[in-house]
């Protein structure tokens, strides 16, 4: 499988093994490299998404989009297309965030943007494809349909509560440098301009959000480098109908893509952990985070993003159980 992001990957290793001469696989090693290469790599796929939903909004009428996808004759289809889009996304709970934001900021129904919120680091490739090798088909195929149902379930209830108003309101107000220039002259900018104008666009929501996803991966690292596995398996190793809640949210501050947790879940299970205690930790680990919450804080407000926290804990809770 390539990883599009190894390039970065190797920058954190030259940065934090080479130039700051840290040993590696240390505390502080492990934190330092997780910095980096997220820091890396979600900053550039808010440039890149916000570069590329600027082309969109000047494009496409995403007010005719927006009342399409509004429409209750699609039955929920717009709903399973967003948990399919999360599916085919291979990112972590932050990574997801930018086209997250981009969809805000173009105007699709907030409750489908969650389900893609929810989806993306959920379902992917590790729960597609490592996920018979390790654990069976039975488990995986349970995972991933209990995975979309969480996702589409999340969405829709949030959908319903009419949240709207709890969106920063510079998403939904952003003003088109490249319409309003078109507006005001009476004719379409020339390439070279429009794609200035798209760039400047797209940083200007960059940077208002970029400031929280640093402090969000520092919060995320330091806890990657210094929670040592050993405390997490001896807590989750209690067998009671409590230990898939204390799970739950025992991962929920926790910061991990489902790659690299994986292995800690299959050390959980090879302990005596049972499946569904593990597969909660696991999965409030990669869909819920506190680096999540503190990048998300500056898109929406607290009324929302304890809504969304909430909706997600049961669903996870709930699969945990259904196991």
């Amino acid at each position: 499988m390539i990883d599009i992001f190894s390039p970065l990957q190797a920058i954190a290793d030259l940065v934090t093994y080479r130039l700051l001469t840290i040993t590696q696989g240390s505390y502080w090693g492990d934190a330092i490299n997780f910095f980096v290469y997220d820091v890396l790599k979600i900053g550039l796929l808010l440039l890149l998404i916000n570069y590329v939903m600027a082309i969109t909004r000047y494009y496409f009428p995403m007010e005719k989009v927006r009342d399409l996808l509004t429409k209750r004759r699609w039955f929920g289809l717009d709903y399973l297309l967003a948990a399919l889009l999360g599916m085919a996304t291979p990112f972590c709970s932050c990574s997801s965030i930018p086209l997250f934001i981009g969809f805000v900021g173009a105007g699709i129904p907030l409750g489908v943007t969650f389900t893609f919120l929810i989806a993306s680091p959920l379902i992917n490739e590790s729960s597609l494809f490592l996920f018979p090798a390790l654990f069976g088909w039975k488990v995986s195929l349970l995972y991933n349909l209990m995975g979309m149902g969480i996702a589409i379930l999340g969405g829709l209830l949030i959908q319903k509560l009419h949240m709207e108003k709890y969106i920063e309101p510079s998403l939904l107000k952003f003003k088109n440098r490249a319409q309003v220039v078109m507006e005001n002259q009476g004719s379409e900018p020339k390439r070279k301009e429009l794609l200035k104008l798209w760039w400047e666009d797209g940083f200007a929501i960059t940077k208002k959000i970029y400031p929280y996803v640093i402090l969000g991966v520092l919060v995320g690292a330091l806890i990657h480098g210094f929670v040592p596995q050993t405390l997490i398996e001896k807590y989750l190793g209690m067998k009671a109908w409590w230990s898939v809640p204390m799970a739950t949210l025992l991962g929920v501050p926790l910061y991990a893509n489902s790659v690299s947790v994986i292995p800690v879940m299959e050390a959980l299970v090879g302990k005596g952990v049972p499946m569904g205690t593990a597969l909660a930790f696991m999965t409030a680990t990669v869909t819920l985070s506190i680096p999540e919450a503190l990048i998300l804080k500056k898109a929406i407000k607290w009324p929302l993003l304890l809504a969304f926290f909430g909706i997600t804990t049961v669903g996870i809770m709930v699969m945990g159980w259904g196991v």
